[in-house]
């Protein structure tokens, strides 16, 4: 037996909550995996997981193994990378998941200088606004916004998101330009409604010490930015939506602002990744790149009064 691997299978089962899923995400026979658990229990002569038909479960000496693995494989790691051109230049495959909107207008635009400094690093990217459980889903590290639920995850802090109110001149000639957000009650928004709950977001405005929170009503609402867009310039509706997709629209002249005076709450963007698990070189460059990339963008940042 492999002590190192069987460690690394063991807490991978611990994290997955069951062989089947930590098989998949070692790229490993299930059997394999179960006759490492196996193994390392007889080694060790104590019970490690309880099993039944539908559930795996550490035991409390599972528990404290499965510590003490965590730090013996992250020392490994490290005295491993000391020795190699692994921290130099960081290779394997990095799975991110982010905001299908953040990717698609800021992340993507700026992969070929990520590629150029680290053409060994194969990046899975994917985009979604849905709450994934990184371990269960073997991501390494996700982006996502607004206010986040408390977790066992490191959270950074990389940027903010602004949004901007707007409208096809189209739509504004038929229905009119509003001089104060009460008048939305006789507009129509696209809406944007949660994944995760299904509830319609709020509208918010804010001008000096006022604030004003809105339900505005509307024919059609979404969950995707660029449905919410499509819909937005076939003039269905005035949009709440970020100033990084909207900047181009509004210069072109596809879009008019609305309500200029009145600014919204700033979105938070952070970057997660687990805790208690070593932060790999391809994570570690990779979020210092992302974090850089936030940084220079002034559109994603906090606006100074």
């Amino acid at each position: 037996m492999n002590k190192l691997q069987a460690m690394e299978v063991f807490v991978q089962v611990v994290d997955a909550g069951g062989f089947t899923r930590a098989a998949e995400i070692l790229q490993l026979p299930k059997a394999t995996v179960s006759t490492l658990i196996q193994q390392l229990e007889l080694a060790l002569e104590v019970k490690l997981l309880h099993r039944t038909t539908r559930h795996v479960s550490v035991t409390s000496d599972g528990a404290a193994y499965y510590e003490r693995c965590l730090r013996i494989l992250s020392d490994v790691r490290d005295a491993e990378e000391s020795l190699s051109r692994s921290r130099a230049s960081p290779s394997g495959r990095l799975r991110v998941d982010t905001m299908s909107a953040i990717a698609n207008d800021v992340i993507v635009p700026a992969l070929p200088d990520f590629f150029t400094r680290f053409p060994d690093i194969r990046l899975d990217l994917g985009a979604s606004d849905r709450q994934l459980d990184l371990i269960e889903e073997g991501v390494d590290c996700a982006i996502r916004g607004g206010v986040l639920a408390d977790s066992s995850l490191i959270a950074r802090r990389i940027g903010v998101m602004h949004f901007v109110t707007c409208a096809t001149t189209a739509y504004l000639d038929k229905h009119g330009r509003p001089q104060h957000p009460r008048e939305l009650a006789g507009h129509l928004a696209i809406n944007y409604f949660s994944s995760k709950t299904g509830k319609v977001y709020e509208w918010d405005f804010v001008r000096g010490e006022e604030r004003i929170d809105i339900t505005v009503p509307g024919c059609l609402a979404v969950n995707d930015p660029s449905f919410y867009l499509t819909a937005g310039l076939r003039d269905l509706g005035m949009m709440q939506m970020p100033t990084y997709m909207a900047e181009p629209l509004l210069a072109s002249g596809q879009l008019e602002p609305v309500l200029p005076e009145w600014s919204t709450t700033a979105f938070p963007i952070h970057i997660v990744y687990p805790q208690n698990r070593h932060l790999s070189a391809k994570v570690r460059v990779f979020v210092e790149w992302v974090a850089d990339l936030f940084a220079s963008d002034p559109r994603l940042q906090l606006k100074k009064s």
